[in-house]
């Protein structure tokens, strides 16, 4: 039996379930989520592949853009907004793959980028992610 998932989320869908996930982020993390926005790609481009040392751009789901906060200082400027971005076709793929709910599946990767915006490197959240 064939399984048939229909029209594919777009976007707007993405970018919605992203903004879900920010309002389940509990203080006092929450309140230092203030100016980080979401943005929603295809696919990542060759230079971000390179600057994160991929390849394969159906490797990369999401990815944080930006200054973690124990990096930021009053001497810093002209820098930015720090943005998540996520890559809609991978996460299509991995949804389809894996059977995980679109929902916990762009969740699960937008705590992992707010993650990085608190300075928490891949280690450190994998590490979280065993013990919990």
């Amino acid at each position: 039996m064939t399984q048939r998932y229909g029209n594919a989320p777009g976007p707007e869908t993405f970018e919605a379930l992203a903004h879900a996930a920010f309002a389940r982020i509990p203080e006092p993390f929450a309140q230092h989520l203030e100016g980080v926005t979401v943005h929603v790609e295809e696919f990542a481009d060759e230079e971000t592949l390179r600057a994160v040392g991929l390849e394969d751009a159906w490797e990369l789901t999401g990815l944080y853009h930006g200054r973690p906060l124990d990096e930021e200082s009053v001497w810093v400027g002209g820098e930015f907004r720090p943005r998540i971005t996520l890559y809609r076709q991978p996460l299509l793929a991995e949804w389809c793959e894996t059977g995980v709910t679109l929902e916990d599946l762009v969740t699960h990767v937008v705590v992992h980028e707010v993650g990085h915006h608190f300075g928490l490197s891949d280690d450190d959240m994998h590490r979280l992610e065993d013990e919990a």
